[in-house]
């Protein structure tokens, strides 16, 4: 059954899968750890649980952006919320520190590097803090993506808090993660709830790099106007790519760690506030923004590892509405993700493991089936594939044996010694004689020429899908050389077969065109859709607040779409609560129907998100047709809209229990009972 603060504070009719259950647990006093997809609603886990009893919710989350977010959220849907981090001013500190102590606060955020202060300590320990949620808690494992040393000081808070009771939440952890997870920041094993990961609502694509530059512009052009993420690998290229979209005519800003402080602050305010604009940046930013309109992630270069992938790309469509994701990967990626893992400092089994995560990803990005039945498979859920919202079911791709190939490659690989990597393995191949070639004396091995039936071009689209099935690897020890994986050994000697994918080797030209960007309205809503986001834009500008927190893409989508003309349909629409109908019902009815709106009782409006509105009126309208009796010569009665409102509340069944409610009696029961009966009762 849902919790009646789902609808009237946070405006939704119902829970998203696996939350009713989460919450179940938590009331039920259990600590808890939750992975939920990216988008899936894991933050109200926390939040109404947070609102369902007394004392201090405490949340720590990693990024100030993300705690600003989700405390201006919160805020607009009238909840006693605050964060304390470095970003804030001095009078937002001591406001938040003076709700404390007037024990008015009821979500407390704050970053893990805090948790060092001993004043914070003590502040804690008065409050009454009733519920740690660890956001992000993948952060607390070095398996995971995003290792945060100070996230292993939430176990002695914990205990300081007399083992205060501990939600634990993360989009993506596989089995080495969560295990760490739960050894962490547990005494006593969690209940776990593994949600599904699965993000139907966007389309997953991946393409090999051809002209990346273009590739991103041409892109970003088919979905002018959309606010966008796109994840670079160096801050350079960040300024670069936004520099060439904002040639190109497009609203694009840069965001790295490298920028002012200042800088990047304005830079997520317009992220935040303005529609349309598409963001370069490396991959911290996406962690920061609570952005639920965001219609597309595209990488511009190939991410670390799986996990990461998926949690960069769950930035989009967080409303649940039809986002799209595109990640560009070459040779050239695959070789620097290699370099980073073993050049780094990590023990032996540390980046074996992390080869093993970036071999799930190219896996992933080399595909010959349904994407998101590859995806889902790595993080151990079953899915049928064929989803039909990823590029391999939209377009599948052509498959040819191509164990020759193959064989080739490795044999100009063992005959060279293992020494070199893919342009002179391919110059071997392709019967080029350079003068590299011509002074090692490899014009005279079987292999020279033997790959004349590619170009150069393909041959590189051939060893980097070698790379993603892992049948070799850039040894670094050889600056970078190639050396051949166990498992290519059976290939080499015919003993298995292997299939390669040939529309990534052929050339980009003849590749077919990518489908329309998604739309979230049809063509005849377009124009009511724009005039919405205008109105939430002045609305926004005004509160200097983002615009999604006074309603999302996906709320103005369904606005739009539904055309309600009454503060009643308004309040059955998705994510419109309590305090938004109040604040904004009436201002964006007036732009659906063009006229004015008559002003609503406050009891009425209540009434609206329960659905029970117009049972309020037809009760209205019987006490004014007997105000004065049947034959209208009675004694003027009538009742309140406060007491009307509590009938409706509270729907008797017979005159005994109408006579009971406040503001009736005798004599107005005698005058209105049988009516208003046969009302409740739908008579």
């Amino acid at each position: 059954m849902n919790h009646p603060l789902l609808q009237s504070v946070f405006g939704f009719p119902k829970f998203r899968p696996g939350q009713e259950e989460v919450i179940a647990a938590i009331d039920a006093g259990k600590d808890v750890l939750t992975i939920m997809p990216t988008g899936g609603g894991k933050s109200l886990c926390f939040q109404l649980p947070a609102l369902m009893r007394d004392g201090v919710t405490v949340v720590i989350s990693p990024l100030i952006a993300l705690m600003r977010d989700q405390v201006s959220s919160l805020k607009a849907a009238g909840v006693a919320a605050g964060a304390l981090t470095s970003g804030n001013t001095e009078d937002e500190t001591n406001h938040v520190f003076d709700q404390l102590e007037a024990g008015e606060l009821k979500l407390l955020y704050m970053a893990p590097e805090r948790l060092a202060n001993m004043g914070t300590q003590n502040m804690l320990s008065r409050i009454n803090v009733t519920l740690l949620a660890v956001d992000e808690a993948h952060c607390v494992s070095q398996w995971g993506h995003d290792f945060r040393p100070d996230y292993l000081k939430i176990g002695a808070l914990r205990a300081r808090l007399n083992n205060v009771q501990t939600i634990a939440l993360t989009a993506t952890a596989d089995e080495d993660t969560r295990a760490e997870i739960i050894a962490k920041l547990f005494d006593t094993p969690p209940k776990v709830f593994l949600g599904g990961f699965d993000r139907p609502n966007l389309t997953l694509c991946f393409e090999p790099k051809n002209s990346p530059r273009q590739q991103v512009l041409k892109y970003v052009a088919a979905r002018k106007g959309a606010p966008g993420i796109i994840y670079c690998s160096s801050r350079n290229k960040t300024e670069q790519l936004a520099a060439a979209l904002r040639g190109e005519g497009h609203n694009a800003l840069a965001y790295h760690a490298g920028l002012d402080a200042e800088v990047r602050r304005e830079a997520e305010y317009q992220f935040k506030t303005r529609d349309g604009l598409v963001m370069c940046a490396t991959i911290a930013f996406g962690m920061g923004v609570d952005k639920p309109d965001i219609r597309f992630v595209l990488h511009a270069d190939l991410p670390k590892s799986i996990e990461s992938y998926y949690q960069e790309v769950g930035r989009a469509g967080r409303d649940g509405a039809a986002a799209e994701t595109l990640t560009l990967y070459g040779a050239d990626d695959i070789r620097l993700r290699r370099v980073q893992i073993d050049e780094g400092l990590a023990p032996k089994e540390r980046k074996e493991a992390d080869h093993g995560r970036l071999n799930a990803l190219l896996g992933l990005a080399e595909a010959l089936k349904c994407r998101r039945q590859v995806l889902l498979g790595y993080f151990g859920e079953d899915h049928a594939g064929g989803c039909g919202n990823c590029d391999t079911c939209l377009n599948p791709p052509e498959i040819f044996d191509g164990t020759t190939a193959v064989r080739k490659a490795l044999s100009a690989m063992l005959r060279t010694g293992e020494y070199f990597g893919a342009g002179h393995l391919i110059d071997i191949l392709v019967g080029n004689l350079t003068d590299k070639v011509r002074q090692r004396g490899h014009d005279n091995l079987p292999t020279f020429g033997a790959g004349k039936e590619y170009s150069k071009p393909q041959w590189q689209a051939v060893f980097r899908q070698m790379m993603g099935h892992d049948l070799i690897r850039p040894d670094m020890e050889r600056f970078g050389a190639f050396r051949m994986m166990e498992k290519a050994r059976a290939i080499l000697r015919d003993e298995q077969k292997i299939d390669l994918r040939r529309d990534t080797i052929t050339k980009a030209a003849n590749a077919p065109e990518r489908r329309r960007a998604v739309a979230l309205v049809g063509e005849e809503d377009e124009a009511l859709f724009s005039a919405l986001r205008g109105k939430r834009r002045a609305l926004a500008e005004a509160a200097r607040a983002p615009a999604y927190v006074i309603f999302t893409d996906r709320t103005l989508a369904e606005m739009a779409a539904k055309q309600p003309k009454t503060l009643d349909e308004f309040a059955q629409l998705s994510g419109v609560g309590a305090k938004k109908l109040e604040s904004f019902g009436k201002i964006f009815l007036e732009v659906i129907n063009a006229t004015p709106q008559p002003e609503m009782h406050p009891v009425r409006r209540k009434l609206a998100l329960g659905g029970k509105g117009d049972m309020f009126d037809q009760l209205q309208e019987a006490q004014v047709a007997l105000a004065r009796g049947e034959n209208g010569n009675d004694k003027h009665l009538s009742c309140t809209n406060a007491t009307l409102a509590k009938i409706v509340k509270q729907a008797p069944r017979d005159l005994a229990a109408l006579e009971k409610i406040t503001g009736m009696g005798p004599q107005k029961t005698e005058r209105f009972g049988e009516v208003f009966l046969e009302i409740l009762t739908g008579a």
